[in-house]
């Protein structure tokens, strides 16, 4: 699957991001979502695969966004059917208001590579290849720290660990700083980051706290890719959240998912472009002549990362190509 499909979607990625970008900065985050999720849909309707949105944004009553269960694809015979996650603009507030990590993202694997999570709350905790296996979910804050930090062969302050700013996680927050680490906040989209923790040099060590689950679950697909580690639990504490649950056959809602329990996909593709500058990503820029697009596209077998700069041209008759 990933040796036909992995340009395929980074296509898709670059032409929502594209989109986004063209709204950056407006204010208005259902317009820069709207755009991104347009020129998606039009991008997936052109690929030869028999798709299915298992993670999207919402339920169909609430069209134009990708819901869950759309058909995508051509549907061309002898297509192969594909589980697809996407977040058409991981980040619409950051895009709206010109801010870092906006992103364009998109997950696919064979049928049941992706958990179908429920567009709730989880509990996250990402980290790199240098640290799996050295921390849990449930262990203190102090004591996960400390793992990592000797995983990393460095102190505890020199730690950098992204956090949703957010009311709930205010005693995460004073239990980072008390054990010495330091902290980024960051507004909204906290898949990019969950990417940055594994790679090396991105300055971020680990990504913690409550997030959405369907970003859970696109930031397994990646860290499947690059070796990393995602623990994550639904939060359900509501009881229609519960009902919700069961109903997707979920029997334990305090079950602690590993990231091959959400992402358990044997042929997985992941790809995202930037939107807005970012750790890991430039943004969309534009030029006379078209626009520069800087993406992430990785495949796990055969196991591939791949950079990708790509400069697409609008007028054909008199461009130039610039370095910079």
């Amino acid at each position: 699957m990933e040796r036909d499909l992995s340009l395929e979607f980074l296509r898709v990625v670059e032409k929502a991001a594209i989109a986004a970008a063209h709204t950056m900065g407006y204010g208005d985050r259902h317009q820069a979502d709207e755009a991104a999720v347009k020129a998606m849909r039009q991008e997936l309707s052109g690929v030869a695969i028999r798709g299915r949105i298992v993670i999207g944004e919402g339920e169909r009553d609430e069209a134009p966004m990708l819901y869950i269960g759309e058909e995508v694809g051509n549907g061309a015979a002898g297509a192969p059917g594909i589980d697809i996650a996407v977040d058409p603009l991981e980040g619409t507030n950051l895009c709206a208001t010109g801010s870092p990590n906006a992103i364009a993202v998109i997950a696919a694997s064979e049928p049941g590579g992706l958990l179908h999570a429920p567009d709730i709350y989880m509990e996250k905790l990402a980290v790199g290849p240098s640290c799996k296996g050295a921390v849990e979910l449930d262990a203190p804050v102090k004591d996960n720290l400390q793992a990592i930090a000797k995983r990393l062969d460095r102190d505890v302050e020199d730690l950098v660990i992204v956090v949703l700013d957010r009311p709930r996680h205010e005693q995460l927050i004073k239990d980072i700083r008390a054990a010495g680490a330091r902290i980024r906040l960051i507004t909204d989209g906290d898949v990019a980051p969950a990417i940055a923790a594994a790679v090396i040099g991105a300055g971020v060590h680990a990504v913690m706290g409550i997030g959405a689950a369907p970003e859970g679950v696109l930031a397994a697909a990646a860290l499947r890719c690059l070796n990393g580690e995602m623990q994550g639990r639904l939060v359900a504490d509501k009881p229609e959240h519960r009902e919700r649950l069961a109903k997707m056959g979920i029997k334990d809602p305090k079950r602690i998912y590993s990231t091959r329990d959400l992402a358990p996909g044997k042929n997985i593709v992941f790809a995202c472009t930037g939107v807005t500058n970012g750790d890991l990503l430039r943004g969309v820029r534009f030029f006379g002549e078209g626009d520069r697009t800087h993406s992430l596209v990785m495949t796990l077998e055969p196991h591939n990362v791949r950079f990708v700069d790509a400069v697409h041209l609008e007028r054909q008759d008199d461009f130039k190509v610039r370095f910079s």
